[in-house]
Formats: structure tokens, sequence, C-alpha cells
């Protein structure tokens, strides 16, 4: 306790602590919040919308517009040959997406059935974080994924096509 009566923040007094294996985890643990989440993972190209297209589109306006050969067009090449790629391929998409994405209301109720039976969803893309992010707000899906990451998460379960993802969401549908 800090003088004066006061408590320092790691003394907090307004909520009981959760260390595994504590009197209070034990008490909660079987309450919604400290279950394990269900997760699925989606395949961005595959699932909800092709960023391939978007992405070539940018390397080739890169290129003419800042007179450069990417080649691979791999991040160390863009960190060595365009210092600020990042929000350059972010504007890009922003401006560029509508062209190239559309959004398909079958998936993204799907994606809410998904969020209403709680389940966690996580997109799994090659494609940059920023192109990523574009695409799922241009696609409808932004608010609706927990995660956006390169690889694919341990123990979620991988949908590769948007009719795995109307048959997944159906199936927890029927569970609720």
């Amino acid at each position: 306790m800090a003088s004066g009566g006061e408590h320092l923040p790691s003394q907090r007094r307004d909520r009981p602590g959760f260390a595994p294996g504590s009197l209070t985890a034990r008490r909660f643990a079987g309450r919604a919040y400290h279950r394990r989440v269900p997760a699925v993972a989606l395949d961005l190209d595959l699932v909800l919308g092709n960023t391939r297209a978007l992405w070539a589109a940018w390397v080739a306006d890169a290129e003419r517009r800042y007179r450069v050969e990417l080649g691979s067009a791999d991040e160390a090449t863009l960190d060595e040959r365009i210092g600020n790629w990042r929000p350059l391929l972010e504007r890009f998409a922003e401006e560029h997406a509508p062209v190239y994405m559309r959004p398909n209301a079958e998936a993204n109720a799907a994606l809410r059935r998904l969020r209403a039976a709680g389940v966690s969803i996580v997109v799994v893309t090659p494609a940059p974080k920023e192109l990523a992010h574009v695409a799922l707000a241009q696609l409808g899906a932004a608010r609706l994924v927990d995660a956006v990451v390169s690889r694919t998460p341990d123990g979620a379960k991988v949908l590769r096509s948007r009719d795995d993802l109307l048959v997944e969401s159906e199936s927890w549908s029927a569970k609720k």
C-alpha cells in the first residue's frame, strides 16, 4: 500500500486475480468468458475476395511511378527500394479496391452467424496487412474478423472456400 492509503496499480482491489489454478480461476472456469473459444481460419483470397490482382496492380503502378524494378516484390525488396511502401500500398488499395472486389452478402451473413455463435474468426493471407485490412473493409467483413495473420493458428478449423464457410456457419447455427 502506498503512503496516504492509496493503492498502487498492482494493488487494485476492485477485481479478483485470475491466476491459473487460483481459487477464483477454478470457480469461474465454467463461464463463457473463461472457456476456450472455437476458432475458424479463413483464407482471404479463396473465401472472401482475391487480393492478388490488386497486389499485382499496385506492384505495376509502383514500378512505373517510382521507376524501380521490384521483381519478386517481397517485403525486404520493398523496404530497400521504396522505404514508405506500406502507406503507399494502403492508399492505392483504398482507391482501387472497389474495382477488384465486391462484397458478398451470403459470405457476410455466414460470418455474422459464426460471430453470433461465439466463434473467433481469423483471416489468413500472405498479403501485407495493409492490403488485407483495406480488402476486408471493402468486402464488408472488417468488423466481423478478430485478427489478420500470415500463418494458420493452432487449433483453428481452416476454411478454404466460400462453400466451406457457408456449411460451417450453418452447422454452428444449428448448434445454437
